[in-house]
């Protein structure tokens, strides 16, 4: 130990005494000055990563000295737009998206469009007004019987050629007709 008390502070060259020093790979650091060299978030035992004499928290370092390029996520920090200009890292050259021409989009491309497209208005169809039923999305106003435009739920459907119908409805469009198939209670009521 230096006469004067202590070590010198790996950042600020100043005395470190016992009461205020962490220590990290050898060197000694104020509490106040052990701080990543980007960000400047406080570090601890944990969260430090070194470079050479340079402290980072591990975020900035992986930013800086960690692999680059397409599937090398950063963690929680992964969606962020930080392009890491502040430590001196260049961006790649930016591509802008291209729209397709295709005249047949499947439903996937659809999706990637920006939303579905509802059968019964042909207006898109966003997440906050989506119910889905017979394989397809449609707005909650527009789930409704095609015949009676009672307000169906997916447990009171039946579907036919990509429209939706009441079950009564469908029963009676595209049920069994004829001698013994009768409709309810009146079934077997003769007309004199």
């Amino acid at each position: 130990m230096p006469l004067g008390g202590g070590n010198k502070c790996g950042c600020c060259k100043k005395t470190v005494y016992f009461a205020e020093e962490v220590q990290c790979e050898g060197q000694s650091f104020h509490k106040s000055c052990f701080l990543c060299m980007v960000c400047r978030k406080n570090l601890d035992s944990t969260t430090v990563a070194v470079h050479q004499d340079e402290i980072y928290c591990k975020s900035c370092y992986g930013k800086k000295y960690g692999p680059k390029g397409y599937g090398f996520g950063g963690g929680a920090g992964t969606l962020s737009m930080d392009t890491g200009e502040a430590l001196g890292i260049k961006p790649a050259g930016q591509t802008s998206h291209r729209l397709t021409n295709n005249p047949n989009p499947s439903k996937f491309a659809q999706k990637l469009g920006g939303s579905e497209v509802c059968p019964r208005c042909g207006n898109a169809v966003y997440a906050a007004e989506k119910v889905v039923g017979g394989g397809n999305s449609w707005h909650k106003s527009c789930f409704r019987c095609a015949k009676c435009g009672k307000s169906l739920e997916s447990t009171t459907l039946a579907d036919k050629d990509g429209e939706i119908y009441c079950k009564g409805c469908y029963a009676k469009s595209f049920g069994p007709k004829g001698f013994g198939f009768g409709q309810g209670a009146g079934a077997l009521a003769h007309a004199q």
